[in-house]
């Protein structure tokens, strides 16, 4: 029955995507609005089908309805009911699922929220594109993505149980939806995208209407990467977060284009400039959640992070194609309508800074498309097996890490058109003071080497400038009348809350990247050993058994305090490998962290190997995360509108004159 009620679902899906493309395109052909609000109306059964297919296999996974070859092969009777419920994206087919469901509800919410406008082409045609891609993915699940295949031959007892990896820690439950929310959305930005291309209005009206899903998407996609970054952390045993994974890069890379065009957009809605750089930005990002799919889907990457080799890889790679190819013809048809009026004013201007963050994030997002794909080339050509690790990417992106801190310290203090030595200077003193202080006290401390120092010190020089920018909002609001929070809503002064969440994972990234110690230790019950000024001393080594679970686990306090039970398990209904679960015990200045190499428990004869990794300043790459994110939302709300400049009589500080004007008319 789950498996029946399952085709239906994604049969209607399809089905309603089908006929709202149909009704939309003859509605267009025939210049008739009714048909294209009638093509919106049906295209909500895409949503109803997908509702009905995600509620059959949960049903069936919670059921354990081995029937199905997705439950037999990602579920068993012992497995727990959260990590039942989350078995849905744990594999290919139920993935292939959730991004049916997700791209369902972007698509329904901008039918209903474009209803009453259903008759411009614009909006129009980005429906036509949406659903296009919906069909594409639906009919990926009646055929090689099968979530609601029959098992073959008898059906089992019992099933083989989900990855270990991914019944150990709750985040699996969020980490893959943000991310999927956040690929998924930059959909509708690329389909107006597309849309303004074929009926040529490509001028600056469109870009209102998508800014807040790009943004919302980018927080979304921000909060996947950094949650993915957790889950490893937490789970995999290694002390590390990020390990230019190819599967890892794949996500990065959407995020690296979104971020650029996150920027670029702003001089295209102020100056008109840079239409080219964002079309082909936005276009870059869609195209590389499509790469990063194929990826980790095809079977072509060894990542823990990868799914089985399937038959979707063509499918996918074969609309990649579509997408890169069609996009480049649509820019190159209407590339005399592309052309800017004017052009940047003065390189030492706002302008000028955002043409410089595209062309860094443009080197950033080659640099890493490079280092992930090139290997895959080798082995197809040659059939040798390549690997670029960790010293190819950090040599080329810490460089560019270290240029754009010092483009977000700077970039906020350019004026627009055009800026000069003077107010830069005048702007720009106290946060360089600060980026100095910094690097003087680090010193002080006893911190040792370039690239970190000047990580901090450009962090501190970038981090003082948004705040200050955030300082003269608060104070352009308060003599609006306005409450002060007002001054951290809009899209510039949510941008500057980024940037300081940027800088936190920066300054995260270059302490944890260049100070962490790591070392092996074996220990009796009893007995203590000092790692990196730490005294780890070893309790108890003991057996456990639990419901869905069982294993060797160690107890060990850290300088005295606290019971850290880093074990070794094995999952029941599951495979039986062995899977280390590694303890930490985290601060704002520092992590100490236990992973479990070898745990003895026979009595009389207790032993535990630990890798004890001691790693600075890495709860920041979490709060940092969260702050871009956070930032990223109040930066898709609305800010104040417009209102005259502020009467430069009524400032007490002449020489913020110039900047509360901006921040009173800059929104």
């Amino acid at each position: 029955m789950n498996g029946f009620v399952g085709h239906v679902g994604v049969l209607l899906g399809l089905l309603g995507a089908l006929a709202g493309m149909a009704c939309i395109a003859t509605g267009l052909r025939q210049a008739k609005p009714e048909l294209v609000r009638r093509g919106i109306t049906v295209s909500y059964l895409l949503l109803g089908g997908a509702a009905l297919a995600t509620v059959a296999m949960e049903h069936a996974l919670i059921t354990h309805d081995f029937s199905l070859a997705y439950v037999a092969e990602n579920n068993a009777r012992e497995t727990p009911l959260f990590f039942s419920i989350t078995g849905m994206w744990s594999a290919l087919q139920g993935s292939i699922l959730l991004w049916g469901l997700v791209l369902s509800g972007y698509l329904a919410l901008v039918g209903w929220r474009y209803r009453a406008r259903a008759a411009d082409p614009v909006v129009a045609w980005a429906l036509l594109v949406g659903l296009g891609v919906a069909v594409f993915f639906f009919a990926l699940m009646l055929g090689p993505a099968d979530p609601f295949a029959a098992t073959v031959g008898a059906i089992p007892a019992d099933g083989a149980g989900p990855n270990a990896l991914l019944q150990d820690n709750v985040l699996v439950a969020v980490h893959p939806v943000f991310l999927y929310l956040g690929f998924v959305g930059f959909t509708i930005p690329f389909a107006f995208a597309i849309s303004t291309l074929i009926t040529g209005r490509v001028g600056e009206g469109w870009l209102v209407e998508t800014r807040r899903f790009a943004v919302f998407s980018f927080a979304f996609l921000t909060l996947g990467i950094m949650l993915g970054s957790w889950w490893s952390y937490q789970v995999l045993g290694w002390g590390g977060f990020w390990g230019w994974d190819p599967v890892e890069n794949a996500a990065i890379l959407p995020w690296i284009t979104a971020t650029a065009y996150l920027h670029s957009v702003m001089v295209q809605e102020r100056r008109g400039l840079l239409r080219v750089w964002n079309l082909s930005l936005l276009i870059s990002t869609f195209a590389l959640t499509i790469l990063a799919t194929f990826l980790t889907r095809s079977g072509l990457v060894n990542s823990v992070h990868s799914f089985s080799n399937s038959g979707v890889g063509p499918a996918l790679l074969a609309l990649f194609g579509v997408v890169v190819f069609g996009s480049v013809f649509l820019i190159g048809w209407r590339g005399d309508q592309l052309r800017s009026a004017g052009g940047i004013d003065a390189a030492v201007s706002r302008e000028g800074a955002f043409l410089v963050n595209n062309f860094l994030f443009g080197a950033f997002a080659v640099v890493v498309l490079a280092g992930t794909v090139f290997p895959l080339f080798v082995e197809a050509i040659s059939g040798n097996v390549v690997q670029i690790g960790a010293p190819y990417f950090d040599s080329f992106t810490v460089p560019i890490g270290v240029a754009l801190l010092f483009l977000m310290a700077i970039a906020p203090a350019l004026p627009w058109r055009k800026g000069t030595p003077e107010v830069l200077g005048r702007r720009l003193v106290v946060p360089a003071w600060a980026g100095v202080a910094t690097i003087a006290c680090c010193v002080a401390a006893g911190v040792r080497g370039l690239t970190p120092l000047v990580a901090f010190g450009l962090g501190a020089f970038a981090a003082s400038s948004a705040i200050r920018q955030l300082v003269l909002a608060g104070i352009a609001a308060r003599r609006r009348g306005d409450p002060i929070y007002r001054g951290l809503l809009g899209r510039a002064n949510g941008g500057m809350i980024v940037h300081v969440g940027i800088v936190m994972i920066a300054t995260g990234l270059a302490a944890a990247g260049s100070y962490a110690s790591r070392d092996f230790v074996t220990l009796r019950p009893g007995q203590s050993v000092t790692v990196d000024g730490h005294v780890i001393r070893l309790i108890s080594v003991e057996n456990f058994s639990q419901a869905s679970r069982y294993g060797e686990e160690a107890t060990l306090q850290i300088d005295g305090h606290g019971d850290l039970q880093p074990a070794i398990d094995i999952f029941r209904g599951g495979s039986s490998q062995p899977v280390g679960t590694p303890a930490f015990t985290s601060s704002l200045i520092e992590d100490v962290y236990l992973a479990p190499n070898a745990l003895t428990a026979t009595r009389g004869h207790e032993l535990a190997t630990l890798q004890v990794v001691v790693q600075p300043l890495v709860a920041w790459l979490w709060i940092g995360g969260a702050v871009v994110a956070g930032g990223a939302v109040l930066a898709a709300m609305p800010g104040r509108r417009r209102r005259r400049p502020t009467d430069p009589s009524t400032v007490s500080y002449p020489e913020l004159v110039d900047e509360l004007v901006e921040q009173g008319a800059g929104r």
